[in-house]
């Protein structure tokens, strides 16, 4: 593991981290045009795109969330509300709720799904780019002096 960190360490870092914020705050405008808060956005993804064999509970989505039980229990009771998410006994074990999307869930996921899409195809190069920057080693990593500060322009002052 690395010990210490160029300056370049720091601006890569920066540069992913406000990729990774330009295209959430592109997702969270796209969900709320749609009448939804982000995560309940959020929630129909995870919802729709489990990964085969993981069973729909409120356990499953809160954990691929990593949020409480009992947030994706609200969450999904307002999704309910609005007739964009479902429950359902598991016939295996009636103690157990299945969740799935409504017809009306499912077109709503698909359209903001499509915009994703679309976007990501726009701006995912810049994110990627962003991404692989991050993950190279560092070379010839020093540390800044204290109480010194560095500028965009590379210039160092007094803090």
């Amino acid at each position: 593991m690395e010990k210490t960190l160029a300056l370049s360490d720091y601006q890569a870092l920066a540069e992913l981290r406000y990729q990774i914020r330009l295209f959430l705050r592109f997702s969270e405008e796209a969900a709320r045009k749609m009448s939804l808060e982000p995560q309940q956005h959020q929630l129909m993804l995870v919802l729709k795109g489990l990964p085969s064999g993981m069973r729909p509970t409120i356990g499953a989505l809160a954990e691929r969330m990593q949020i409480q039980h009992h947030s994706a229990v609200e969450l999904v009771n307002r999704l309910s509300a609005g007739g964009l998410v479902r429950r359902n006994r598991s016939g295996e074990d009636r103690r157990q709720v299945l969740l799935g999307l409504t017809p009306k869930g499912e077109k709503v996921l698909r359209e903001l799904s499509i915009g994703h899409k679309a976007e990501l195809r726009s701006q995912g190069p810049a994110l990627v780019a962003a991404l692989e920057r991050t993950m190279r080693p560092t070379k010839g990593a020093h540390r800044s002096p204290p109480n010194v500060v560095l500028e965009r322009s590379g210039a160092a002052g007094q803090a």
